[in-house]
């Protein structure tokens, strides 16, 4: 089947690419793309990358986003961060392959200490909840028994949200919570006017706003980002990949 995909991505285009298979099969998007035309990195990007001086996803990810995804009809902005990861991967496997080596602290010394993982061994993440033609995940809140359509966020949107955060009024706390649950939550027990969902949110209890982020997050298609090293002490340490210019570093 993979192979299929990656046939039919590839027929009738000329410039150098490869195919990724997007984590959440496209079933978030109009188009309900499975796979897309990624290009390499050059030597123009990697100009780009030594010159990066922020590691915020919106100037960096996204840069190479725009720049390397070869689709008229799917824009950057359109996708999840799953499938942004799985981009990401792509560019970094085929510029100087899988060996990642990142820098963790051993929690019974205190010391840092190196470890080295395989991005070519990262699986989609199982999902045991199916969303609709539209994309949406339908569930019921557990403290106040409502009916909810849930979407996943999409790349602009954690992006906006980011730029909203750095915008805020200095000394006050940035409501991201409901920021959030505004843009994950598209129905209210059949009602989709904005205005009245956001009544609801500003009123919705803790519990089933925890309930809407561990949903998401287990049932959204996305790659196992999560691995666990041996430290030196003998410790486990778990710990998540992370993206920005950092996971670019063999550049500098």
């Amino acid at each position: 089947m993979e192979q299929d995909l990656i046939k039919a991505a590839t027929e009738n285009f000329t410039l150098p690419h490869d195919v990724v298979v997007l984590p959440t099969g496209g079933v978030f998007y109009k188009n309900k793309k499975k796979s897309v035309k990624v290009g390499y990195l050059t030597a123009s990007d990697e100009n780009y990358l030594i010159n990066a001086l922020s590691g915020e996803k919106d100037n960096v990810v996204m840069t190479l986003i725009k720049n390397k995804l070869y689709e008229h009809d799917l824009r950057p902005e359109e996708l999840l961060d799953g499938d942004v990861e799985a981009i990401l991967i792509f560019l970094r496997n085929t510029s100087f392959g899988p060996e990642y080596n990142m820098s963790l602290t051993d929690p019974k010394t205190g010391k840092r200490f190196d470890t080295t993982i395989l991005l070519d061994e990262l699986n989609i993440k199982k999902t045991e909840v199916t969303p609709d033609a539209n994309g949406y995940f339908t569930t019921r809140l557990p403290r106040t028994g409502t009916s909810v359509k849930l979407k996943p966020l999409t790349f602009a949107d954690t992006v906006e949200i980011e730029k909203m955060v750095s915008q805020y009024p200095a000394g006050r706390t940035a409501p991201v919570v409901t920021w959030r649950l505004l843009k994950q939550i598209e129905e209210v027990d059949g009602e989709t006017d904005k205005s009245k969902i956001a009544i609801f949110v500003d009123a919705l209890p803790i519990m089933d706003s925890k309930y809407i982020r561990k949903f998401l997050n287990d049932n959204q298609p996305s790659l196992d980002l999560r691995r666990t090293a041996i430290a030196p002490s003998g410790e486990l340490v778990s710990f998540e990949i992370t993206f920005g210019v950092e996971f670019f570093r063999p550049f500098f």
